[in-house]
């Protein structure tokens, strides 16, 4: 029952996931540095490097786990994350071995029973068939040590995470008070000055247009395009699998290898090379949405510097299950600036719009003035309405914080809030409450929410104290990523 690990493919892939994630696991404690030492050090804990080949080998496997391409895995914001995770890795593993964190061989039993394969070598009588266990990683190719090394060292990081990041309930005093806050009422009123009710008093000339418009000529390109063929490897459904994936393979060789044409591969396997024209960065609309460049990801590649610049085939991708496609561009149409006969109504839109918001914003202004000359004067405001932090009514962002900013002590008080876009509105708030009765399950919701924001503040604070201790150093910042270094 256990003589094949092809019977146990997730311990298997339970295994494999203890090399790929988190790295820290077989080289945190021990000496991570003996790879790579020739390469460009980044970042250095406790003297130990974190290399810029470490950074793009662990992305490209972080990018195959996930499915995305290579194009990703070289990118810099990607490989900037996978550095950052690398080096709170080290510093945690580092902590681990500072504080000589141990995990009981009781507690790392009950871990590994976990895993299925594992539970099932328990006889009837809950004794461990440990032959069997040690047969079974044998098979996998590993001994128990490097088996076991992993758990327990994921075991030490969950424990000095969750030690970290503990904080209890905020006292019941403050947690009140600070619901009490959320719960405070303003009674409100408003009144907008809509640049809108403006347009129609805005009569722009025609070299106000032709200003605008060459002022504002980015507002008014065509989006780059590009004109791309590809083809597309299908699975037969009566076709061997293994026959099938010998041929996706020679399909992913034939499109790198000879990459300045689809040609060989479309020749060698048979297949029709088609064309697609006008597909923008953020694809083409129409598409259906099975179609190849319908995928993010295809698309994605077709814009990357190598396809884009140098015209040659993206590396093939796997859009679902038994389908892969590789594409080129053949054309690409860089953004240009449309003529002004063809963008004058738009222009015409634009320039009146925003005389129309300045008008509003005047009146506003002037409206202002005089309410705070007399704030007790409500001519001209809306009917009122209570707001609060827990009930906001049509109040979100900054037009509810300033309102609820507002010092108690000083109403009746008129504040103005600009809307970007559409035009001033003024605020009038003139009465505080206190609800009669609160809401248990809001304020127990809140209370949890304070403990997470105070569980993640400890653990902020825990980090910078250890980034100290290891005195973690910045020795070359993470650049581009050149052609295939994440293929290393």
């Amino acid at each position: 029952m256990f003589d094949s690990v092809r019977k146990h493919q997730r311990l298997l892939q339970f295994i494999l996931l203890l090399f790929i994630f988190p790295s820290f696991v077989l080289f945190g404690v021990s000496g991570y540095t003996d790879f790579f030492d020739q390469e460009t050090d980044l970042v250095k804990v406790n003297g130990k490097p974190i290399t810029a080949q470490e950074v793009d080998n662990t992305a490209k496997r972080q990018a195959e786990r996930v499915g995305a391409n290579s194009q990703m895995a070289q990118s810099l914001p990607f490989r900037q994350a996978v550095l950052d995770e690398l080096l709170q890795q080290r510093l945690l593993a580092y902590a681990v071995n500072q504080l000589q964190l141990r995990i009981s061989d009781q507690a790392l039993s009950k871990q590994l029973a976990t895993i299925p394969e594992i539970k099932a070598l328990y006889k009837p009588d809950g004794t461990f068939d440990s032959t069997r266990y040690r047969q079974l990683l044998a098979n996998a190719g590993m001994s128990v040590e490097q088996f076991e090394g992993g758990p327990r060292f994921e075991l030490m990081i969950q424990q000095l995470v969750t030690s970290a990041a503990r904080s209890e309930l905020p006292a019941p005093k403050l947690a009140n008070v600070i619901s009490a806050l959320y719960e405070s009422e303003r009674q409100v009123q408003a009144i907008q000055f809509n640049a809108a009710d403006f347009t129609s008093k805005v009569s722009p000339t025609e070299a106000e247009l032709q200003e605008y418009y060459k002022a504002n000529a980015k507002l008014f390109e065509t989006p780059e395009v590009i004109d791309v063929e590809f083809v597309v490897l299908k699975a037969d459904p009566k076709e061997d699998a293994k026959a099938f994936g010998e041929k996706a393979d020679q399909f992913a060789n034939l499109t790198y290898d000879q990459s300045d044409s689809l040609k060989p591969a479309a020749d060698k396997l048979k297949l029709d090379i088609q064309s697609v024209k006008g597909i923008s960065r953020g694809g083409k609309a129409g598409l259906p949405k099975d179609h190849p460049l319908g995928n993010p990801k295809v698309v994605q590649a077709l814009f990357g510097d190598d396809a884009l610049k140098n015209k040659r085939n993206i590396e093939a991708i796997q859009i679902t299950p038994g389908v892969f496609v590789s594409a080129r561009v053949t054309e690409l149409h860089p953004a240009q600036v449309m003529p002004f006969n063809e963008v004058a109504s738009e222009v015409r839109r634009q320039v009146v719009l925003r005389a129309a918001e300045k008008q509003a914003s005047a009146a506003a202004a002037e409206r202002f003035l005089s309410a705070e000359k007399d704030p007790k004067n409500a001519a001209g405001f809306g009917a009122p309405f209570w707001v609060s932090r827990n009930k906001p009514a049509y109040l979100l962002g900054s037009p509810l914080d300033a309102v609820m900013s507002v010092d108690p002590a000083k109403l009746p008080v008129v504040i103005s809030i600009t809307n970007p876009g559409s035009g001033t509105t003024l605020y009038r708030i003139d009465q505080v409450r206190q609800p009669p009765a609160a809401d248990a399950k809001i304020r127990q919701a809140q209370a949890q929410q304070m403990q997470v924001l105070a569980a993640q503040a400890e653990f902020v604070g825990f980090m910078s104290y250890w980034r100290d201790r290891a005195n973690v150093k910045v020795i070359n910042p993470l650049k581009q990523a050149s052609a295939g270094s994440a293929g290393g």
